[in-house]
């Protein structure tokens, strides 16, 4: 197949990682289904929320018409914990840039604003090591022209550490598993990792 094997990380690495990928309802889907399917039991629990780069944001515990204002710094996201990170947390992070564009900075689609933002939330300096690696052999997978479904040239998602996160109200949990026609603009855009 010619697609590059995801490194094994270090027992010690967390569990817990957070994915921002544009609209939280696709990036659930994606993580839920379709990475579970690649890699049954991969996942213990995932919840739909949010996260605000800012340690020090003044709004703690944001409302979804809050976020959708753009107004409160904070990102619809994906709260992940994964059964066995040390061989499952590389394979998601490359799975991650294979289903939202991370080359539009706040946008994914028609979804526009800082709230849709590509971002990866890490919980441990390990995953924050691995996430920067993975991105840069992205970059460069973009700049030698193997990946090209992309809008722009340029990797735009941002790495910092986790902060609170907020889980979303409950009919927004699962949404497109009890909506399978609701709104999605996320689709896999190349079909395996590219080999080095």
């Amino acid at each position: 197949m010619g697609s590059k094997v995801a490194s094994p990380a270090s027992s010690n690495i967390s569990p817990y990682i957070v994915l921002g990928a544009g609209c939280y309802w696709g990036t659930e889907k994606y993580v839920k289904k379709d990475f579970q399917s690649m890699f049954p039991t991969s996942i213990v629990s995932a919840k739909v929320g949010f996260m605000n780069p800012d340690p020090d944001t003044k709004i703690i515990n944001p409302t979804y018409r809050q976020v959708c204002s753009g107004n409160s710094g904070h990102v619809e996201v994906l709260y992940i914990e994964l059964a066995d990170p040390s061989v499952h947390f590389e394979e998601l992070i490359r799975f991650f840039f294979r289903f939202h564009d991370p080359t539009t900075a706040n946008r994914q689609g028609n979804d526009a604003g800082t709230q849709y933002a590509s971002y990866i939330f890490t919980s441990d300096e390990e995953q924050s090591v691995v996430c920067e690696r993975v991105k840069k052999e992205l970059q460069g997978h973009v700049d030698g022209g193997k990946i090209t479904a992309y809008s722009t040239k340029t990797v735009t998602t941002k790495i910092s550490k986790a902060t609170k996160f907020t889980e979303a109200q409950q009919e927004h949990q699962e949404y497109l598993f009890k909506n399978p026609n609701g709104y999605c603009n996320h689709t896999i855009r190349f079909s395996s990792w590219p080999s080095a």
